[in-house]
Order: C-alpha cells, then sequence, then structure tokens
C-alpha cells in the first residue's frame, strides 16, 4: 500500500513576557494573575485558539526542561499545499503562506468570540511548506517581540515547524450497514483493498450460529467470557438497538478486523434518547491465536442541551489485566457530523481535537504510548442531515503510516470508524425511524 502525501503543521510551547510598569493604572490588569490567549489562523483551515502561559520578565530564558507543550496543529494534504503555494494570476509568482497569530492579554470571550481580550499585537510567521514535503523544517523558535507597551515592547515565545507525516487513506463506497468495499486513495487512484460486512444478530443470543458477522474461529474462544468482561448483553423491555456488528475482510476473504456491539443502546428512563450515564458500547477486535483479541473499546452516546451531539469516548485496551487507556474523548454534531480525530504529541498530552486520558502515567516508556504518538488517525463521520435527505457521504479514513505495520493495524482503524458512523444511528432519538439496513425483518413487518 502507497501513502499519501501530509505535512503536519505544529504551534507548540508559547509564552509571553510582558513589561509591568512601576505604578500600573488601576483599569490594568496584572498579566501574572489575569489569562492570557492567543488566536491561531491558516489560511483555509478553521481558526485555533490557545492558553499562553505567563513568564515573569526578569526571566530571560524559555524553560527548556518542560516538555514541549502542543498549543495547534494543521493537517496539510498534497491538495491544501497546493492550494497555499498556488501562483498568483497577476504577477505569476508563487505566494508564500503566512500564518498569523493574534495574541491577548484577558479572558476569552464566553460566547463565540474571542475578543474577550485586549490585543497586545500581531505575529505572521512565513512558512516555506515545499521544503516541509521531503523534510522537517523550523520556521521558528525563541521569542519575538509583540505590540507597544509604554516600558516597552512585549514578548511572546512560540515554535512553529512542519514535517513529512505520510497517511493511508481509505473510503467506503456506501454506508457501513450496506456493507461495501472498502478503497484505498492515492491521488486520482481508487484501489480496492478490503470488504465490509455488516450483520443484525436477531435471533436468541445464545445461539452462536446465528451470529454471521464474526468467522468460525470465533467459536473456538470458550464461550463469551471475554464479552462480559468489556460489555454488558443487558436485555431490557422497551427501546433499545443491539446486535449490530462490522467484519472487515481482506481481498482473499480473510477476517482481519471486527466491531460488535456489545452494549445495547437503550433510551434512558422516560426519554427517547441514550445518555451519558448508560451510554452503549462497541468492541473492538482483531484476530489473533485462533479467536478475536479485543483492541478497544468506543461508548457513545446522545447529549443533551442546545447542542444535540454525540458524545464518545475511545480507548484501546492493554493485553494484560490493566484497565484501557482514553485515546479521544469528545462530542460530534448528529445533524451535521464530523471528524473523529486522535491525536497526540509526543508526551501523551493531546492536540486541541481530543482530550485523551487515562488511568496512569503518561509516561513514554508506558504502554500504549510508546505505540501510539502525534497523529494516529481521523475518520469523516456523516451527520443525520445527509443520511435522511440524500448526498450521502460515505466514511472517509486516514491512518498515519508509522502506525500501519501490517493489514490488521490498517484494519482496526477501518472498523472503528465504521463504528463511529454507525453509532449516529444507534444514538438516533428512538422516536425517528431507521434506515431499513438497521432494522430487524420483524420491526420492517409493523
Amino acid at each position: 500500500m502507497d501513502p499519501c502525501p501530509f505535512v503536519r503543521l505544529t504551534v507548540s510551547n508559547l509564552a509571553l513576557k510582558i513589561p509591568v510598569a512601576a505604578k500600573p493604572a488601576r483599569s490594568a490588569v496584572h498579566p501574572s494573575s489575569s489569562p492570557c490567549f492567543c488566536t491561531i489562523e491558516l489560511k483555509g483551515f478553521p481558526l485555533q485558539s490557545a492558553v499562553v502561559p505567563y513568564i515573569p520578565p526578569e526571566n530571560a530564558q524559555f524553560p527548556d526542561g518542560n516538555p514541549p507543550t502542543l498549543a495547534a496543529s494543521f493537517h496539510l494534504s498534497k491538495a491544501d499545499l497546493d492550494r497555499l503555494t498556488a501562483k498568483s494570476s497577476i504577477f505569476s509568482i508563487s505566494k508564500r503562506p503566512q500564518l498569523k497569530i493574534s495574541v491577548y492579554s484577558g479572558r476569552r470571550g464566553a460566547t463565540c468570540g474571542l475578543n474577550g481580550g485586549r490585543l497586545l499585537g500581531k505575529i505572521t510567521v512565513p512558512l516555506d511548506m515545499a521544503a516541509a514535503e521531503c523534510r522537517a523544517v523550523a520556521f521558528h523558535n525563541g521569542w519575538i517581540n509583540v505590540g507597544r507597551e509604554a516600558k516597552g515592547p512585549a514578548q511572546f515565545h512560540l515554535n512553529v515547524k512542519a514535517e513529512p507525516d505520510p497517511r493511508f487513506v481509505f473510503e467506503f463506497d456506501r454506508e457501513p450497514e450496506c456493507s461495501p468495499q472498502i478503497f484505498q486513495i492515492r491521488g486520482n487512484i481508487r484501489q480496492p483493498v478490503f470488504t465490509c460486512k455488516f450483520s443484525l444478530r436477531t435471533a436468541d443470543r445464545n445461539q452462536r450460529s446465528s451470529d454471521r458477522s464474526f468467522p468460525s474461529e470465533h467459536a473456538n474462544n470458550g464461550g463469551r467470557g471475554w464479552l462480559s468482561s468489556f460489555g454488558s448483553e443487558r436485555e431490557r423491555p422497551g427501546k433499545e438497538r443491539k446486535g449490530w456488528s462490522i467484519t472487515i475482510h481482506d481481498l482473499s476473504g480473510s477476517p482481519v478486523a471486527a466491531a460488535s456491539m456489545v452494549t445495547p443502546f437503550v433510551a434512558s428512563t422516560g426519554s427517547d434518547r441514550v445518555s451519558r450515564s448508560n451510554p452503549g458500547c462497541w468492541l473492538i477486535l482483531r484476530p489473533g491465536d485462533g479467536t478475536w483479541k479485543p483492541w478497544g473499546r468506543l461508548e457513545a452516546w446522545r447529549e443533551r442541551g442546545t447542542a444535540d451531539g454525540l458524545g464518545y469516548r475511545f480507548e484501546l485496551i492493554p493485553d494484560s489485566a490493566a484497565a484501557g487507556i482514553v485515546l479521544a474523548e469528545s462530542t460530534i454534531s448528529c445533524s451535521k457530523g464530523g471528524k473523529f480525530v486522535i491525536d497526540l504529541d509526543g508526551n501523551g498530552a493531546a492536540s486541541p481535537v481530543c482530550s485523551p486520558r487515562g488511568s496512569g502515567d503518561f509516561g513514554y516508556g508506558l504502554w500504549p504510548y510508546c505505540m501510539y504518538r502525534g497523529f494516529v488517525m481521523s475518520a469523516r463521520v456523516e451527520g443525520e442531515v445527509r443520511r435522511g435527505g440524500g448526498g450521502v457521504v460515505a466514511p472517509l479514513v486516514e491512518v498515519s503510516v508509522q502506525h500501519v505495520s501490517c493489514t490488521e493495524d490498517a484494519a482496526a482503524f477501518v472498523a472503528l470508524s465504521a463504528a463511529l458512523d454507525l453509532s449516529i444511528d444507534a444514538c438516533r432519538l428512538f422516536s425517528q425511524k431507521l434506515r431499513k439496513e438497521l432494522c430487524p425483518p420483524q420491526d420492517l413487518l409493523v
């Protein structure tokens, strides 16, 4: 499999030093007790914001002993790079893209506006993205003057760098419940690499033969003991969605990954929605030693409030009995859809797109951070608007090359993306009907 070229642009190690007047005005806010923040803008990408730590003016150097702190990241495909470096039609010269940073003192606005603070100044960092396609490039690392204070300019510290980040890109040709083919995308080339089999377990749960989503090796696992460890097959009267499963096969027909709904999606008492306190759960499985082994667990629910979104939490499951480690926990719009992203910096900390947290230390040598660093994967998730009104957008999955050493690695991420996409339907309000592909045959006769 040949990867697609991507470039990862990161902004990290932010800090601010502000000269303090001997007798500050009453209206002034001392920076050591007031938060500072900045907005980070790259043309064609959503605006990002980050908190900026304050450093006393007497500290001449940035505290290099501290681990790097990621403030923002941008992921540029080949098409993005070409767009940013396109030649001007007037002067026929290549444009050099710029990163624009606005630095504020004070708190961010409580609503969508980010102008709650006082603007200290703006910084522009030129970017030579063509060089970053082949090697890591540092565009700036150190202090830079910003604004015009009465006692001298404030100083802003930042590190801006870019590095190649090639990825495998996979696209479903239809929705997961339609048992589609899955293609690898590279430029204009679409090559089939997997098939996806969706199935419903509609018979008695103890009749193993009714579960057609798993190969015969699954029966060699000595019952469903592992299932009770990671989810609940609870049977409840009333509103529930259960028994969905996805199996990913390679082109030879061998199963290479699976996702099974191990905890039904059940409406909470007195409502028609799946609540955060009682989420549905998928188990992501990989083949090994003649059976299926748990690799990850995905929980999903329907958020309440004005932002009616799909809440999710994904964690990896160690081979040992240790507790799973959460790599992603966020919300996606149920109506519009969005992106599910796992993106970790070198310390096991998160970029702004997700919030990993775990049961233990994020040390370099501890599992799984010795394996998963930087960008791991992203998946495009379709919302309810498109699902109900045509113009269907099938899932698109990007996986970092550094995290794929075999076919099963890629297939596990593909199965995870299918489970998340299906969770939009599983968390649909129970007052709304599902599409026929997701309904048991007896429900279609009603």
